[in-house]
């Protein structure tokens, strides 16, 4: 099955963060991708999106401006499971090591 693609517009990316709004059509995907940062999640809207993993599939349901939070490493493919536009901005945080002061 052939889905759109979610479109990810990148807000700021510096030395220490990575924001990204990403805004997805009805059934729009990500595509199968691995988070190389710990990151937060900030839905715009409330809604539900389907999350494929290795584990299998399952629905998630987002609040408008209700965060989360996952670690590094989390592999999967997030899918637009409403009959409307969903968006949300990602907070990535990279790692760098601590300096003076």
């Amino acid at each position: 099955m052939t889905r759109p693609q979610a479109v990810p517009t990148i807000q700021t990316d510096n030395d220490f963060t990575r924001v990204t709004e990403w805004r997805f059509t009805p059934g729009a995907e990500t595509g199968w991708h691995r988070h190389e940062y710990h990151y937060v999640v900030v839905p715009l809207l409330t809604g539900r999106l389907r999350l494929e993993t290795r584990h299998g599939e399952r629905l998630a349901d987002l609040g408008a401006g209700v965060s989360y939070a996952r670690e590094a490493g989390v592999e999967h493919n997030v899918i637009n499971a409403n009959e409307y536009e969903f968006a949300f901005i990602e907070v990535e945080f990279k790692d760098r090591p601590l300096g003076p002061g």
